[in-house]
This record gives C-alpha cells, sequence and structure tokens, in this order.
C-alpha cells in the first residue's frame, strides 16, 4: 500500500467522526458528570484538558516489539504530574524510564540496559469546547528532553518538541466519541560528535463507544511518516497501524486504559519486503493508570 492509500483511509475515517450524529444522538437530559476525553482513544489523544484546578498523577507504560529478525523489546515507563491552572489549559511535567532488550537485530547492538531517560512536559490549550462548538479542538506542545535514542538505545542528546492538533465529537451523546489528531515531531540529535535531524509526521483517529457506565471499548488507526531532516525532505519510511483500545473509570479519582496497534502495512526507504521494521516496530501497546486529586 501507498502513502495516499492510508491517507485516504485515515481521511475517511475522519470524515465519518465528524458528520453530525442526527437522529442518533440522545436529547439532553438531566446533567451528569462530563466525560473527560483526553485518554478515552488510546494512543490518540482526546481534546479535553481537566476541569479547573484539578490535578492528577499519570502512570504510563508504552511498550513497542518485534522487528524483522532476533528479539526486539522496548519498554518506557513514566510517571506524571497534570494540572489545570487555568481555564481551558493543562500542563504535564514527567520523567520516563526506560529499558532496552535486544539481540540478533540487524543493524542495532545486543542491549539489555535501563535507564532514567531524561525529561518530558506538554502544553494543552483547548480552542473550542464541543458544548459550546460543534467539536472540541485542543493545541498540544510537548517538548522533550532523553539520554537514549529510542531505536538503537545508544546514549545521545536527543531534544524534540511534538506539535499537535487535536480534534473530538461527541456522536451520541454520552455514548460515542470520536477524535482525530495530526502530529508534527521534530527531533535533534547528538551522537558523539554527530548531528542528526529527523521528524515524524502522523495522522490518527479513533472511536470509542461506552458500552456500561465508565467503560469504553473502541478501535483506532495511524498512519506514521519518517523523514530525513526537519523540513519533511526525504522520506525514511511509513507504517500504518490498527488496533482495539479500552477505557474503564473504576471510581472518581481512579481510570485505567489500555491499546494495543499492529503494523499491517508499511515500508521502508531503500530496504526490500513489507512493513517498515527499521524505524518502527511490528507491534505496540500502552497501559495508563489515573489518579485525580
Amino acid at each position: 500500500m501507498r502513502a495516499s492509500r492510508y491517507l485516504a483511509i485515515l481521511i475517511g475515517l475522519l470524515a465519518a467522526s465528524l458528520s453530525d450524529a442526527g437522529a442518533g444522538e440522545a436529547e439532553k437530559g438531566e446533567a451528569k458528570d462530563r466525560i473527560d476525553t483526553q485518554f478515552i482513544f488510546g494512543f490518540t489523544a482526546g481534546a479535553d484538558v481537566g476541569e479547573l484546578g484539578e490535578k492528577e498523577l499519570e502512570h504510563q507504560t508504552a511498550a513497542q516489539w518485534s522487528k524483522r529478525d532476533g528479539r526486539s523489546a522496548r519498554l518506557a515507563d513514566q510517571l506524571r504530574f497534570e494540572t489545570s491552572p487555568l481555564p481551558n489549559f493543562r500542563f504535564e511535567i514527567g520523567v520516563p524510564v526506560t529499558y532496552y532488550n535486544f539481540a540478533g537485530v540487524t543493524g542495532l547492538g545486543d542491549r539489555n540496559q535501563g535507564n532514567c531517560n531524561g525529561i518530558a512536559t506538554e502544553f494543552r490549550y483547548r480552542l473550542f469546547d464541543r458544548d459550546r462548538a460543534p467539536f472540541a479542538l485542543t493545541v498540544v506542545a510537548e517538548p522533550h528532553w532523553s539520554r537514549s535514542d529510542e531505536t538503537s538505545g545508544e546514549r545521545v542528546d536527543n531534544y524534540g518538541g511534538e506539535l499537535s492538533v487535536v480534534v473530538d465529537k461527541e456522536l451520541a451523546r454520552d455514548r460515542v466519541f470520536a477524535a482525530v489528531n495530526f502530529v508534527y515531531d521534530p527531533e535533534v540529535t547528538r551522537s558523539r560528535w554527530q548531528w542528526q535531524r529527523d521528524s515524524t509526521l502522523a495522522v490518527a483517529t479513533s472511536m470509542t463507544m461506552q458500552v456500561s457506565p465508565g467503560a469504553f471499548v473502541g478501535a483506532e488507526a495511524r498512519y506514521l511518516q519518517k523523514y530525513q531532516g526537519l523540513g519533511l525532505d526525504a522520506s525514511a519510511g511509513q507504517a500504518f497501524f490498527i488496533g482495539p483500545t479500552t477505557y474503564v473509570r473504576l471510581s472518581k479519582a481512579f481510570a485505567v486504559s489500555a491499546a494495543w496497534s499492529v503494523q499491517v502495512a508499511g515500508h521502508a526507504t531503500g530496504i526490500p519486503g513489507p512493513l517498515d521494521l527499521t524505524n518502527f516496530t511490528r507491534h505496540q501497546a500502552l497501559l495508563r493508570i489515573e489518579y485525580n486529586f
């Protein structure tokens, strides 16, 4: 599959997600607790930013595994503090701990190690609230610094600033939600005495349904394109992921969410064979625990 076909699939899903819910949308009844959509979609983010004054601890574990040969696994564990000090604004900060386990992978040295991997921050500002507009829209900036290369695990200094536009819509009141993310992630990496610049462009879309009070199940699709250079200069590879998502609010304070994605199509530039298992892995998974206080 070519990039144009991936984008056509995602644009079709986006059109369906943002279409008017019409007669299927339930009438507004008695006031209920508002559903916070930020984490209900899996890897795809929702546009909500929390209630004014809200504070939250988020424990997130992200796993990536399976290259074309050998054994390859990367586990990134992160505890984040989040707060909403101003209306429509949320700030997050966290310190990731990353573990690498590689053996017999072409192009990568064998590695079995973990380390404290820098610092990550996130700034989210909601421009449109879906209670007052046809959909919610939030802009996100996520500056980060890491001490190891995401692909190889080698010691580096990596500086990045992921920029996202997040849109979500309530298709059926308190029941069906959809979201789409547009992401640009430029990074500069210093390895020994060499500097390398690359970037990633991504489009993700997800739909989820509340099957019982506080419990959601859904599915998402993500297209990622890796480039050499910050200006999207030359394609290094592309990958298309799909997979299920789930979110469960256990109480007013606790919630758990999870997602799993598998690469079903892709290609690494200049490397024969299906899928891009040079810049990406075959599987990706996410587990998140939230505590509000």
